[in-house]
């Protein structure tokens, strides 16, 4: 189906090539909301298992000690479990996926925006806009394929195990 078939087909070029840059800007601001709590997730846990596996070194340092040993080994039991959530939830390479999703959606803006400024606005066809939709789904097709290849990997990494 085209893309008048899609968005509407009683709009004009240049009200469809407008439609078409606020879905793009939408998932580009989609892409950049989860790019972020993704990649605070993914720091966040990388300094706390780094700052609880540090603090148990230390500690096993003071051995003598037995309430701190036996924090130690605690620090070392949370560290693991960490280790775990982290391959779970995998959340650098979701960040990632959501910064390469954010340029791609930036990249078609900026296509379309200057296909709006170079063509009058009565020269402005359909025909010039489908490739830029097609673009757009492509873009969330490959989010959702590289989405759901995570998925199965990870599942498939929890069950061998």
């Amino acid at each position: 189906m085209g893309l008048s078939g899609q968005v509407g087909a009683g709009l004009a070029p240049m009200e469809t090539a407008g439609h078409l840059l606020e879905k793009i800007q939408q998932g580009s601001t989609y892409a950049r909301s989860k790019k972020k709590r993704f990649r605070l997730a993914s720091s966040a846990l990388k300094v706390l298992t780094l700052s609880l596996s540090a603090a148990s070194t230390i500690i096993l340092g003071l051995q003598s000690l037995n309430f701190w040993a036996g924090l130690a080994f605690a620090l070392v039991a949370v560290v693991t479990l960490l280790g775990a959530v982290e391959s779970f939830f995998n959340w650098r390479s979701r960040w990632v996926l959501m910064e390469e999703t954010q340029y791609r959606f930036r990249r078609l803006a900026d296509d379309l925006e200057y296909l709006i400024a170079s063509t009058p606005t009565a020269n402005l066809t359909h025909d010039q806009l489908q490739p830029i939709f097609d673009e757009y789904q492509s873009v969330w097709a490959h989010l959702g394929e590289r989405w759901l290849q995570e998925r199965r990997t990870l599942s498939a990494s929890a069950e061998s195990r």
